[in-house]
């Protein structure tokens, strides 16, 4: 196998933002809809666009905008506070970028908000490129994020890996013609990411440099 492109969706994939979507999440949704959801509910919403969970909840176009500005304020407000790193993930990332892998982002976040990210964790040094939801006029599962950063990346799907850690990475990456790893961290839980049957299982970021063929970080 010669993977020379690896592509990554960054929310809890790359960096543990979790713990920030969750709180961002539970603070617009008390705003608009008070003492209606818990923790636990919202743990669907993680991983689609805000737009489409936001208009699952409210068809009025002026209420969605209305709510996805709510959970951005406080999205960006609270970010370097909550953002956390994942283990491994900053010495597997430097060591493929030191190996010369083509390496991307692509997200379903706006670019913007994906640079914070980026860039609160470090790792922005090393990505050739971030395909943000604002890049593109179809977000994952469609395949166009991921054919996005591989025009970018001058690339082609054959030598590209997908990691992600929602079906919409692996259903996105197969749709595409990559490879698709998922990653066992994932807060909806290994099994249900199984189901997807990703071709790769990560129980740490650290196993993609063996996949890849890196001898060591």
């Amino acid at each position: 196998m010669n993977i020379r492109t690896i592509l990554f969706d960054l929310d809890g994939t790359l960096i543990d933002t979790n713990e920030l979507i969750i709180q961002s999440f539970l603070h617009t949704l008390e705003t608009y809809y008070p003492g209606k959801y818990k923790r636990e509910d919202v743990l669907p919403f993680i991983g689609p666009p805000l737009y489409d969970t936001f208009v699952s909840l409210d068809r009025d176009e002026a209420h969605v905008q209305e709510m996805i500005a709510t959970y951005r304020a406080f999205n960006h407000a609270q970010h370097d506070a909550l953002v956390r790193e994942y283990e491994t993930v900053y010495e597997t990332i430097a060591a493929l970028h030191r190996n010369g892998f083509r390496l991307g982002v692509v997200t379903t976040k706006i670019n913007a908000t994906a640079i914070m990210g980026l860039k609160r964790t470090k790792l922005d040094p090393f990505f050739h490129c971030v395909v943000g939801l604002d890049d593109v006029k179809n977000a994952k599962p469609h395949p166009e994020p991921i054919l996005k950063a591989l025009e970018l990346l001058d690339s082609k799907p054959e030598e590209a890996l997908m990691v992600g850690d929602n079906y919409h990475d692996i259903l996105a990456g197969k749709q595409a013609g990559t490879k698709t790893a998922g990653v066992a961290w994932a807060i909806k839980g290994r099994e249900y990411l199984e189901k997807y049957e990703p071709d790769f299982m990560l129980e740490k970021m650290s196993d993609l440099l063996r996949i890849v063929g890196v001898e060591s970080v």
